[in-house]
Order: C-alpha cells, then structure tokens, then sequence
C-alpha cells in the first residue's frame, strides 16, 4: 500500500477555490489524502466538488476562524478531533485573553491500517508574544502527550502548520528573529521536543541541507524575494522511516501564504 499525503495551509478554503487554487492542485497531484489547515469555514460553507474524497472536518467554534479538514481518497478506520479526554483532563485549558484553544478547530486524527494521522494548526504566538505562554507552557506538552499516546497503539504521521521554524536553515533571515513570534527559543524547544522522542522531520531526513520554505509573509515581496520560513512539516514515528520514500515541498502553487508540502510512505 502507497500513500500519497498532502498538507496545505490555505489561509481560507473559500479564499484559495474563489482563486481557483484548490483544484487544480488536486488535479495535478492527485493525493490520497489532503490535510487542510486554517479552514477559516465549517462544512458545507465552501463549495467543494470532490467526489473521491471524503471529507472531515474540526472547524473552530468562531466564525471565519482557525479550523482543519481531511480529504481523504483512503477510508479510515475512526477519526475524531481534538484531543482525547485522558490529555484534556490533564491541563487548565482556560485562557482568558483568546479563549479555550480547543474551541478553534485545531487537530482533526484518522486512523489507517498502519498508521495515525494527525493534522494540527498549532496556536500562534502573537506578535507581540501574548500566547508564547499558552504555546511552551500548555498547547506543546499537551500535544506531544497526545502522539505518545496514540503511538502505544500504532505509529503516528503528524502534519501541518506549527507557526515554528526549528534551526537557522529553516528561514531566511535567523539573526533578525531570534527573538520574534515563530522563532523564539520556546517556540523552537517545542520542535526539538518531539524529534527528543523519536519523530524524524521528514524533509529535513531526507534534504539535510536544502534551504527551502513554506510560508512567506505578503508585504515587501517576500515570496519572489524568496525570504521564507519553514514552519509546516510532516513527522512522522521513528519506526516509520523505512517506510518514507520520499517528502518535498510544492513552491510553485499558489492561492495561499503558504504552499503545500507532501510525504509518500508505502508498505
């Protein structure tokens, strides 16, 4: 069996169809399973035509906010959201400047034959740094707990935006950000935690050298300028790297501030 999985922070599902993104995508790359993250809709609010696929969705209880989704070709086994209530139990989830985190549609799980798959959008940190606390303090433990939980199980193919780039490499300008959103040493910790426990970053196991990005802000050109950062990424269990053949980055397609990425895995 040959996956094929895609992740893709669209910065709106509705934005990225009405600039007639979305498909085409789909069309020339043909996933087995799509991982959407920043929905910013819940089902049925975007117009969607993809019969091969089935859709799950965890949309944030805001309107127009967060959210993530799975297109998947390949049936799952269950799927849910969130967390599971032995994590929740575990933290004070209150947050009284932004609200609960797990209100906004965050983490959607499908379990397959051979794996779990975890797609997230991880909180950002703010500019102004006002939900670093929450990040390093409650959403990044929580969560690693969460896939140590479900790897007692089956191993874990985690992916998507975690608003964090891990080493000088992953961004274009290191130095002028050691101390913004995104590349603080907090943010950066919460990387080095999971690869800690054994998840392997897939494109850097497989490109150790390449300096590529994922997301690109839109003022001052950065995208042509290429002045990037990259911060979605495809981890998956130490017990899975024999079966990762390949994981790449997809620059060329446009509609979002950031471009999809992709891991192949087969077994």
């Amino acid at each position: 069996m040959r996956y094929s999985i895609f992740s893709w922070n669209v910065n709106g599902l509705r934005s990225v169809i009405r600039k007639n993104a979305l498909k085409p995508f789909i069309s020339a790359e043909q996933p087995d399973i799509l991982c959407i993250q920043e929905t910013k809709a819940k089902e049925g609010q975007a117009e969607i035509d993809l019969p091969k696929y089935e859709e799950l969705w965890n949309s944030a209880h805001r309107p127009g906010y967060s959210g993530t989704a799975i297109f998947t070709k390949v049936k799952p086994i269950a799927a849910w959201s969130g967390f599971t209530d032995d994590v929740n139990i575990r933290h004070a989830w209150a947050d009284d400047t932004y609200g609960d985190p797990l209100s906004e549609g965050r983490i959607i799980t499908a379990e397959y034959e051979h794996f779990y798959l975890v797609n997230v959008y991880t909180p950002n940190s703010k500019r102004d740094l006002s939900r670093l606390g929450l990040r390093e303090k409650l959403w990044d433990p929580a969560f690693l707990e969460y896939l140590q939980e479900l790897e007692k199980t089956k191993p874990v193919v985690v992916c998507g935006d975690f608003n964090a780039a891990h080493t000088e490499i992953d961004l274009a300008r290191p130095k002028e950000n050691e101390l913004n959103a995104g590349y603080t040493k907090e943010e950066r910790q919460g990387i080095n935690n999971l690869i800690a426990a054994d998840f392997i970053d897939t494109f850097r196991f497989k490109h150790p050298d390449e300096k590529r990005y994922t997301w690109w802000t839109w003022r001052a050109g950065a995208r042509i300028r290429n002045i990037g950062w990259r911060i979605d990424y495809f981890f998956i269990s130490k017990s899975l790297k024999e079966n990762l053949k390949s994981a790449d980055i997809y620059e060329n397609y446009d509609g979002s501030d950031h471009c999809p990425i992709s891991i192949t895995l087969e077994f």
